[in-house]
């Protein structure tokens, strides 16, 4: 704290005075967290930490890259992605202002994010989350309950999925139907995936197809199952396929906040994609997203609810898992790290995760 608290006297100082800093003991500023609102408390380590990434990207957002580098030194002795929920939270968004200042952010994200099928590993973390945070779990059974509600008492049934992964999220709704009084409807469920795509190690669609279809048949659910390859934003609703006397339900997790709206393109993907599912006339619309606005908030304000928001993830993980679990550094490192990355270092169309 003794580098870093010369520096921050002079950034507040240019700023209007309003931080009172005294460099051998504590900084105090107003508690209500605006743009310079933090104190540092150095008998809680994980006060100190929060509050010193909250002077760092106050410190980037001015330009005062010399501050920020002090700033980034102080928190790589304190950070650890073995520590406590912040410290943890702190390492991966350490590297995301680290990245805003080399401007190295999109590099680093497609990096974590490569475009091939997800490894054994990633699909073996991203299960574990979907296991063990209680947030997406919910979600997932709030949407099989309204689909299923919707489908109470239709014969014929079709749902398209966005993004269907590996298709955990229809088991419980498969097995929901074929326990229907007066007998299960006829189920087709359709997904869409990127034209080349790599074939996932543990299988692609043909591999998701057939668990899907080996569960209806033992539960003597009629299933179809069709997989269109086309990229998201160059779907079209003739794509897809709509019969006489089917109820459709259109299912659309955690895909929205990957669309550009108005303020990053003119052609606005994301109300275009709206228009298309609103064209389809579903029986049902279920959707899943963050509970957060990140999306055209300036940077530090972004910032902010970035790490409110993860914290609280971070928390939850922290109940369900040992910190020297292999499992929990495995789903915070692949399922994490790189939208957290994304949303700090990105703007523009660079930035890909827009919750």
């Amino acid at each position: 704290l003794d580098e870093v608290a010369p520096a921050m006297i002079q950034l507040e100082t240019q700023n209007g005075g309003h931080c009172v800093v005294d460099p051998h003991t504590d900084i105090a500023i107003d508690p209500c967290y605006s743009k310079h609102s933090l104190t540092i408390e150095k008998e809680n380590p994980g006060h100190q930490v929060k509050n010193l990434l909250i002077m760092c990207a106050s410190a980037v957002d001015e330009g005062r890259q010399d501050i920020a580098m002090n700033v980034i030194q102080e928190l790589r002795m304190k950070v650890s992605i073995f520590g406590d929920p912040i410290e943890r939270l702190a390492a991966y968004m350490l590297e995301g202002l680290v990245a805003r200042i080399q401007s190295s952010g999109l590099s680093i994200y497609k990096f974590l994010k490569c475009t091939e099928s997800p490894s054994p590993d990633i699909l073996s973390a991203m299960q574990k989350l979907y296991e063990i945070c209680p947030y997406i779990k919910f979600a997932y059974m709030a949407a099989n309950g309204a689909i299923a509600e919707a489908f109470r008492d239709e014969a014929k049934v079709h749902i398209f999925d966005f993004q269907i992964s590996q298709g955990t999220q229809w088991y419980s709704l498969i097995q929901g139907l074929a326990n229907r009084p007066g007998g299960p409807p006829s189920l087709r469920i359709t997904t869409v995936e990127e034209k080349g795509a790599q074939a996932s190690p543990i299988g692609g669609m043909e591999f998701v197809e057939e668990r899907l279809s080996k569960l209806a048949m033992s539960l003597k659910v009629p299933f179809e199952f069709k997989c269109i390859y086309s990229e998201l934003s160059k779907l079209q609703s003739d794509m897809i396929e709509l019969r006489e006397g089917e109820a459709l339900a259109v299912n659309f997790n955690l895909q929205l906040h990957h669309l550009p709206d108005e303020s990053v393109c003119v052609t606005n993907p994301r109300d275009r994609m709206l228009r298309m599912m609103k064209s389809l006339n579903p029986k049902v619309f279920t959707m899943v997203e963050q509970e957060a606005n990140t999306n055209t908030s300036p940077f530090f304000l972004r910032f902010m609810e970035t790490l409110n928001f993860y914290s609280a993830i971070f928390e939850s993980i922290d109940v369900a898992l040992p910190r020297e679990s292999k499992d929990r550094v495995n789903v915070e490192e692949q399922c994490l790290a790189r939208d957290i990355v994304n949303v700090i270092a990105c703007e523009g169309l660079e930035r890909m995760e827009r919750h």
